[in-house]
């Protein structure tokens, strides 16, 4: 098993500046490469605080919050402008960054890319849902609605 200090939340495993240990090939062929952890050591032990830090100035301070926040993004679907092709395929993919965005342009505040998920690839214009994580206790499902851009 190898101790690894995550550096950004894993979805069932952890958030930034958890110590957690893993089998040794999910940490060699996974979580190192893409930068989602890095090795334990003694001298490690600080980096786990500046990460702590750096996370709970990004995570909305009550869960009280971010049920407020939730609902608002469960009420109101997002309308993500994208490149489309003639037959109404993407150029490329949707991808959380652009989610992030969309949802500040439609003025429902503030969230971090890094804690949108979308379950399936979005390639077309159409209806698509995805799952942000306001708080370790709550999620909200937001409703996506991809157009071509004018």
């Amino acid at each position: 098993m190898a101790k690894l200090i995550l550096t950004q939340e894993v979805t069932d495993l952890g958030a930034a500046g958890d110590v957690v240990e893993v089998k040794d090939g999910y940490a060699r062929n996974y979580l190192l490469p893409r930068g989602y952890a890095m090795t334990w050591t003694k001298g490690g032990e600080k980096d786990v605080e500046r990460l702590r830090a750096a996370r709970a100035a990004r995570e909305i301070a009550t869960v009280e919050e971010a049920q407020q926040v939730a609902e608002k993004l469960q009420s109101t679907p997002v309308q993500v402008a994208v490149k489309t092709g003639e037959s109404g395929r993407l150029f490329g993919t949707v991808g959380p960054a652009q989610v992030a965005e969309a949802v500040e342009a439609a003025g429902l505040g503030s969230i971090d890319k890094r804690t949108v998920e979308i379950p399936n690839r979005i390639k077309s214009v159409g209806s698509y849902s995805a799952s942000v994580r306001l708080h370790t206790d709550v999620s909200a499902t937001l409703d996506l609605q991809v157009v071509a851009e004018k």
